[in-house]
């Protein structure tokens, strides 16, 4: 592994870094979230949430490197670690060609692993699903909540946007000025989209919550861990997302 940094002990701060961390080398992971729930049964220190992390434990496991992202974790935590002498990575993922580079960046420079094959593959999944998709006439819009009481949905320049796009939905909030608008349920309404996509999370939209505040749209329930998570999952997001929005017509 020429040009690889040393193996070492990882704090990790979010659950699709978790996922792709373990799924490669399980035995660097020496503290997670209480969220990290992929894979089942792993068996390291649970240092709290993605927004409240025990400062103080992830310290005392001393890990060589913690890795995070900047919308899922706090810029005071992070600052925080990096004070008490530990190093952050910090990934930043709005697409779906970022969350690729980032999920190397993590792997090989950051973990010193080998680059793993599921990024091609899942790469090369994503590339048939958009060869596959309807072209411009057909493409559906949608609102996508991910919260309700408020409701909030997605806004712009997110990965979940991203990736409904390359499957021919239109997030009809995907210009709005916020990433993360609330927008009142009568208004989501209103908008003239064709379909409601209702993930699993964050907000855990079911077939009895949810569906019934659009009584006029289609919906499509989805797996939040295949449209918001960048790990391994991506290899058969586009087969789990396509087949859940085809459901929904």
């Amino acid at each position: 592994m020429t040009g690889h940094i040393p193996r070492r002990r990882v704090v990790s701060l979010v659950p699709s870094l978790t996922e792709a961390v373990a799924t490669e080398a399980p035995d660097l992971l020496v503290g997670v979230t209480d969220w990290c729930s992929h894979p089942p049964g792993l068996d390291v220190a649970r240092v709290g949430g993605t927004k409240n992390p025990d400062l103080a434990l992830i310290t005392s496991l001393a890990p060589g490197l913690v890795i995070a992202n900047e919308e899922e974790n706090r810029a005071r935590d992070l600052a925080a670690l990096r004070a008490a002498g530990l190093e952050v990575l910090v990934t930043e993922v709005r697409n779906l060609d970022q969350a690729l580079r980032e999920l190397e960046r993590v792997l090989v420079r950051g973990c010193g692993l080998a680059r793993p094959a599921w990024l091609e593959e899942a790469a090369g999944a994503w590339r048939e699903a958009e060869r596959a998709a309807p072209p411009a006439t057909a493409v559906r819009r949608a609102v996508v909540p991910i919260w309700r009481r408020p409701w909030m949905v997605l806004g712009r320049d997110t990965f979940a946007g991203d990736l409904l796009a390359r499957l021919g939905v239109r997030n009809v909030y995907a210009d709005h000025a916020e990433r993360y608008p609330r927008v009142p349920v009568a208004e989501l309404n209103a908008c003239g989209a064709d379909l409601v996509v209702l993930p699993d999370e964050p907000y855990r939209f079911t077939a009895d919550d949810g569906p019934e505040a659009f009584p006029g749209l289609p919906a499509a329930l989805v797996s939040g861990r295949h449209l918001t998570w960048y790990g391994p999952s991506l290899t058969r997001a586009p087969a789990v997302l396509s087949a859940a929005l085809d459901a929904a017509r």
